[in-house]
């Protein structure tokens, strides 16, 4: 049986539902992201789950060495259309070490985690991100912030995207944020499944622990404002090796 993201986020309808999400959104977090990490031109990043490579692209751009692995060969195919001889994207599960030791700096960004169904697939995503990493590199988790979400949940909505109208249902259940999308196309119905773990900063606190990285950092929003655990849209979190 294959998991929800196998097929999802290979599914022209995943990048139909969130094409709104642009480079110029991608290029302004990544922007404030380098003030922060005050990379030098020499320094390699590696982006694990990089999707179609909006943020990868934006790094590259900025002078730097990048490569970006994502289980979507759909997402693959189109990144690498922006593919050159200092960026470079394969397809790759996160859950697997790439390249040990090869990389300065590996980012997982926009709530590119939690989706496995067991604590160790977590842990093995986590320890893999550190395989990847020279000695001292440092890696930037951008995770939703759990508490806020729920907090905020809204358990029904409907978006009209070109012709169709997908209908989106959340709710959490069993430690799970759920958005379950149905849709119907050529007179065909569809449903497809999001399924998120609500992880929160202790959750993060034990993955990082056994994977013997340490948290250095914490900000809550892509302005790089400290992290409220309350009011925070987002969980930052740089650790380092």
């Amino acid at each position: 049986m294959k998991n929800w993201f196998d097929t999802w986020f290979n599914s022209p309808y995943y990048h139909l539902l969130y094409k709104d999400r642009d480079f110029s959104e991608a290029d302004n977090f990544i922007s404030n992201l380098l003030k922060q990490l005050n990379p030098s031109q020499h320094h390699s990043f590696l982006d694990v789950a990089c999707g179609k490579g909006r943020h990868s692209i934006s790094i590259n751009e900025k002078g730097f060495k990048v490569e970006g692995i994502d289980l979507s060969k759909e997402s693959i195919d189109y990144a690498h259309s922006f593919r050159n001889e200092r960026l470079h994207f394969n397809v790759h599960d996160m859950r697997q070490v790439y390249k040990e030791g090869e990389f300065d700096f590996v980012l997982n960004l926009f709530t590119s985690f939690g989706y496995f169904n067991s604590d160790k697939e977590n842990e093995d995503a986590v320890k893999a991100m550190s395989a990847n990493l020279k000695k001292g590199g440092q890696i930037v988790i951008d995770f939703m912030n759990s508490k806020k979400v729920i907090s905020k949940l809204v358990e029904n909505e409907e978006k009209k995207v070109e012709h169709i109208l997908f209908k989106i249902n959340r709710r959490v259940e069993n430690g799970y944020i759920i958005k379950d999308i149905k849709f119907n196309d050529n007179n065909q119905s569809y449903h497809f499944e999001e399924k998120v773990r609500a992880l929160t900063l202790n959750d993060f606190k034990k993955l990082v622990d056994k994977a013997g990285l340490k948290i250095i950092n914490l900000w809550g929003d892509y302005d790089f404002n400290d992290f409220d655990a309350i009011n925070s849209q987002r969980l930052i979190l740089l650790l380092q090796k």
